[in-house]
């Protein structure tokens, strides 16, 4: 994650370089070290550096370092002539490499040629069966190919052996959701709660979909979750209040006829407080649509 400091430290130096104030190649470097996407930016300054012969050399080794870089950008940016360039310049100074291999693949995905991709990623597999970037790769094409059920094939097999990825739970989970898939999607961010107990993030969307399944047993479980999401965030999650008292009132239909131990479980003074937060929230941030919020709430036989 770039922290804030880095942002700005990022942001400077582009401005400097769209400018002309030079610096290029430390931000190309930067843009590297931070993970980040400015295509656009890397495939502009990155090729005035690769077709001047003497800025090329200077770089000395960093030259195919550079290559790849825009290689990548350029496919970002549907720029597929100068990705191959660069593709084919680096085929050259290294024939046998899987790095440029997959770079090829990558390139065949930007055309949509899918099945020659397929092929290529499943080759470069066969040599090494733990790379998770390919794996991660043919799950992004069965997505663009608007494949669902491909991607949870692919998902499934790929957390099989990095059961520790959460970026791929999470992913999974969301894929899940897409498909009124909820019961799989509960179990995926059930994995991702166990093992980070303290992420909001976890706790919220578990509590969204055990909303959505509904039932008394899964509305009162939704409940607790956004109660853990707003005592993580310092009471901070508006989207958690809310869902307080959503529960709440759903729970208080359901439980309309039994006896009175049953209607204590709607719990009216949790959502008495937590109706009172969102009101405060609503007046400090959007006082605009306080009446909005009240008028919902009312709805809900809670205002």
């Amino acid at each position: 994650m770039v922290t804030k400091t880095e942002e700005t430290q990022l942001n400077q130096l582009e401005n400097q370089v769209e400018n002309g104030g030079g610096g290029v190649w430390e931000y190309m470097c930067l843009v590297r070290k931070l993970k980040v996407r400015r295509s656009e930016i890397v495939l502009k300054h990155g090729l005035s550096i690769l077709n001047d012969s003497g800025k090329r050399s200077a770089l000395g080794p960093d030259e195919w370092t550079l290559y790849e870089q825009v290689a990548i950008a350029a496919m970002d940016c549907q720029s597929l002539g100068v990705a191959q360039n660069c593709i084919k310049a680096l085929q050259k100074k290294f024939p046998e490499s899987k790095r440029v291999g997959k770079l090829e693949a990558l390139l065949l995905e930007a055309k949509g040629m899918w099945e020659e991709a397929e092929k290529a990623y499943s080759s470069l597999l066969e040599d090494n069966p733990l790379d998770q970037v390919i794996h991660k790769r043919k799950v992004a094409m069965a997505k663009a190919q608007g494949k669902p059920s491909l991607a949870i094939e692919h998902l499934n097999k790929y957390l099989e052996v990095f059961m520790a990825d959460h970026d791929a739970w999470r992913e999974l989970a969301e894929i899940y959701v897409s498909l009124q898939m909820y019961k799989q999607a509960a179990f995926c961010y059930e994995e991702l709660i166990l093992t980070q107990p303290t992420l909001p993030l976890y706790h919220l969307a578990y509590a969204d979909v055990l909303y959505t399944m509904g039932g008394l047993e899964n509305l009162i479980a939704a409940r607790k979750y956004y109660a853990a999401t707003i005592d993580l965030t310092g009471g901070k999650s508006t989207r958690a209040l809310l869902g307080i008292c959503l529960c709440g009132s759903a729970i208080a239909q359901l439980s309309k006829g039994r006896n009175k131990e049953d209607k204590d479980m709607a719990a009216p003074e949790l959502q008495s407080l937590a109706a009172t937060a969102l009101e405060r929230e609503y007046k400090q941030k959007a006082p605009a649509k306080l009446n909005l919020l009240t008028s919902a709430l009312r709805n809900l036989k809670i205002a």
